[in-house]
């Protein structure tokens, strides 16, 4: 069974998703701020995190923000309309998604089984040998691990995803819709902005100095590629 918290300080709200969510048959939780949401995750397996940004005691951000250091579950932030900010910052700090308020039963449903679909399978695209290597970079597909020069890199499953796929075809340039849409699973609609920074976040993890990458390349005006 796959586990979800849902994190939020409106109890209306948490309540509506659990209905929408209990028909799936997923194990649900439930946390009414920030701090709750972590002692949650360090108590139970938790596999997708429903997060509010506007909480008390911690702030749905800084929960993000401090998540991302324990574990890599996708995490799905529920936000206002007025919340523009506040959504890029949480795709800065490490939200894999984001779902605006008042919310379509259908697309939250949709959007939970699609970070579910690449967390559990990380990866599922066209068959390719399960051990790429470019440079010191080393991803395993069947033990799902990325090292740079031995060591460990912990990232997120949505950048394993776009690493996955640019490393899968080394020198092919892909735009940022055709990354968005095969990484996300879903037609873009103006969130390829999206993609700029989860690059940004794999080149501070993979690349020496990231302002001035070797293999996580930008082709201006045509989109990202993996320098062979």
């Amino acid at each position: 069974m796959q586990n979800i918290l849902i994190c939020d300080d409106e109890r209306d709200i948490v309540s509506a998703l659990k209905i929408y969510l209990s028909s799936e048959g997923y194990g649900l939780y439930e946390a009414y701020t920030g701090r709750q949401a972590l002692e949650a995750v360090r108590k139970h397996t938790i596999h997708l995190i429903l997060m509010d940004i506007m909480m008390p005691e911690m702030d749905g951000i800084s929960a993000t923000a401090k998540l991302r250091e324990e574990c890599n579950v996708p995490i799905i932030l529920l936000t206002a309309k007025s919340e523009d900010t506040d959504k890029v910052l949480g795709l800065n700090v490490g939200a894999d998604d984001y779902i605006t308020k008042p919310f379509n039963p259908v697309e939250v449903l949709a959007r939970v089984r699609s970070q579910l679909r690449r967390y559990t399978t990380l990866g599922g695209m066209e068959q390719q040998p399960s051990r790429l290597v470019i440079g010191p970079i080393v991803l395993d597909d069947e033990a799902k691990t990325v090292t740079v020069d031995g060591e460990g890199v912990n990232l997120t499953p949505i950048e394993y995803n776009i690493l996955l796929l640019l490393m899968k075809h080394p020198g092919r340039v892909y735009s940022s819709t055709q990354i968005y849409e095969q990484v996300w699973n879903e037609a873009a609609y103006g969130s390829e902005g999206a993609v700029a920074v989860h690059i940004r976040h794999l080149r501070e993890k993979l690349e020496i100095n990231p302002s001035d990458p070797r293999y996580l390349k930008v082709v201006w005006g045509l989109g990202y590629k993996m320098e062979p």
